[in-house]
């Protein structure tokens, strides 16, 4: 069973970081890949940075420059590093990894963390 523990949120200002991390179990993040989504109040849940299987890092433009996914496989866990972070950046934050079927992805059909809290104020 695959368990995604997030962990690192908080309320900083504008312009300070955070790094959220994403503890996985019962999951080898380096065979489907995992992503990092958010959904801000009133909001539709959105991809913002993914890493594939192969170690291809993905981000939407709105975080490129600020924020950087990266993987520990040795510790089954993901970061995401964001840095100058703006008021339109509170969300709360998921990892997000694609389920198996065999040895398939089902990049239709995720298994989530229960998300963590970011705020940023000005």
């Amino acid at each position: 069973q695959v368990q995604l523990v997030e962990s690192g949120g908080g309320s900083v200002q504008t312009g300070g970081s955070l790094k959220l991390s994403c503890a996985a179990s019962g999951y080898i993040f380096s065979s489907c890949g995992m992503d990092w989504y958010r959904q801000a109040p009133g909001k539709d849940r959105e991809l913002i940075a993914g890493i594939g299987y192969s170690g291809t890092l993905r981000y939407i433009e709105s975080v490129k420059g600020r924020f950087t996914i990266s993987q520990d496989n040795a510790k089954n866990t993901i970061y995401l590093q964001m840095n100058n972070l703006k008021t339109e950046d509170t969300a709360v934050y998921y990892c997000a990894a694609p389920k198996h079927s065999g040895s398939s992805c089902l990049y239709d059909d995720y298994d989530w963390g229960q998300g963590t809290q970011v705020t940023v104020s000005s």
